[in-house]
């Protein structure tokens, strides 16, 4: 008699449930663990990194730009001196009321005024000529596109100093050259219009080269259609400098003519050192002060710092009024083109 060695099998349980899922791999599970965190490790890096490598900008615009800005602004409303500049006394207004009193204030303003023309007009003359023969095919292009960065690379200090040299009454060159062809010495730094031109001059030629590589950059830009079909229609040079480089380059020229206005009205540095005193007033009688110098004298020789901190408001505000001006023209150009 053999036994029966067949087993039964398990009774299923109730309900049908599907068998246990085998365990896990261990390691697998570390992997997917890992995975997740350097996925969300990416994301956060992919999310903050941006704004992680534009922070030292703000950091230091806030630190001296806003605040100075904000606390120029406060101080402006108050009475206050250099030597206790947190003893304020509440002002109000007045600061600003007696700019419109304030003889030296527009004096300063006029003089600002002038000296930007006699600089700004000359200067962006010279460059659109030097452009103009710079972007011909030249020997040792190179060469003179660098000498041209050359006096704006220079110190202002540098040059000032030069050109009270060369200015000078007794001794300098340029009334040795004067006197050459029979015109007599002139006082450069203390009559009004000689001084005005000569602290012209240093600016003419520091922004001239930035300027001139500034035009030939967007004349290099124009198309050479241009000149070939206005070459074919029979215009010279001259003719196709005129109907065609200046009405490409009008965007390029309203560029120039409001950043060198800005520099006009902000020119501090030149007439600085031009002073044959070394002050802030702009010669014996005020002839060549300018806002900036200005502002100086009351905020840093004067110890007036709630009027000091006023003049820098407005202007400020005088530049918000260029920037409405050079929007508007710029709205009006692109409506032409």
């Amino acid at each position: 008699m053999s036994a029966r060695h067949d087993t039964a099998a398990p009774p299923e349980k109730e309900g049908g449930a599907a068998p246990a899922r085998p365990p896990a791999d261990p390691v697998s599970e570390a992997d997917e663990r890992r995975r997740a965190r350097l996925s969300r490790r990416w994301q956060r890096d992919m999310r903050w990194s941006p704004y992680a490598f534009v922070s030292p900008f703000f950091l230091l615009f806030l630190a001296f730009g806003l605040f100075p800005l904000l606390y120029t602004a406060w101080a402006s409303l108050h009475t206050v001196e250099l030597t206790a500049p947190t003893d304020m006394e509440w002002a109000g207004l007045r600061n600003y009321t007696r700019i419109f009193d304030d003889e030296f204030f527009w004096n300063a303003a006029k003089n600002t005024l002038t000296i930007g023309i006699i600089s700004t007009v000359p200067q962006l003359l010279m460059a659109m000529g030097l452009a103009h023969i710079l972007n011909y095919k030249l020997r040792a292009s190179t060469f003179y596109r660098v000498a041209m960065l050359a006096p704006y690379a220079t110190s202002i200090a540098a040059a000032s100093l030069v050109f009270v040299l060369l200015f000078g009454r007794d001794y300098g060159m340029i009334n040795w050259a004067l006197n050459f062809v029979g015109i007599g010495d002139i006082d450069w730094q203390n009559d009004k219009w000689p001084s005005q031109i000569a602290v012209s001059t240093i600016v003419i030629w520091r922004w001239t080269g930035y300027n001139a590589l500034i035009y030939l950059a967007a004349m290099q830009a124009i198309p050479q259609d241009l000149y070939e079909s206005a070459a074919l229609d029979g215009a010279s040079r001259w003719r196709q400098f005129l109907h065609v480089t200046l009405p490409s380059l009008r965007p390029t020229i309203l560029f120039t003519v409001v950043v060198s206005t800005i520099g006009a009205t902000q020119l501090f540095g030149e007439p600085l050192l031009f002073d044959p005193n070394k002050g802030a007033s702009g010669g014996p009688q005020h002839e060549f002060q300018t806002l900036g110098l200005y502002l100086y004298e009351q905020g840093w020789v004067n110890l007036h710092l709630g009027r000091a901190s006023a003049i820098a408001w407005a202007m400020f505000l005088i530049l918000i009024v260029i920037g409405v001006i050079n929007y508007v023209i710029s709205r009006r150009l692109r409506a032409s083109s």
